[in-house]
């Protein structure tokens, strides 16, 4: 099993930065895209930024223009640098992670237990 641990939340300056971090472990040859979400209150989750096994990224339209997500495939670790925070990001940031099967295809999603942001004056 593939299992994601976030680091690198908690209490930023609005207009502060913070980078995040999402290490895997386990079975890493088979991690495909790898992604960034968030929860501030309620139940849904919203999207931040993706990026492929091959390093292309795709963005949610929230925090465009101040994130930049990028992986590191030698440590197995994804990241997502925040810059020019806002109090309306304050959230639980998870990392999710897409499983491969022995065919290429995809056979589950797995998530991190997520870490705390919160942007405060």
């Amino acid at each position: 099993q593939v299992e994601l641990v976030e680091s690198g939340g908690g209490l930023v300056r609005p207009g502060g930065s913070l980078k995040l971090s999402c290490a895997a472990s386990g079975a890493v040859d088979r991690l495909a895209t790898m992604g960034w979400y968030r929860q501030a209150s309620g139940p849904e989750r919203e999207f931040i930024a993706h990026i492929a096994s091959y390093g292309s990224a795709r963005y949610g339209r929230s925090m465009r223009g101040r994130v930049l997500i990028s992986r590191d495939d030698a440590s197995n670790t994804a990241f997502l640098q925040m810059n020019d925070l806002k109090t309306g990001d304050t959230a639980v940031y998870y990392c999710s992670a897409k499983i491969l099967g022995p065919d290429g295809s995809l056979e589950e999603e797995v998530w991190g237990q997520g870490t705390q942001v919160t942007v405060s004056s």
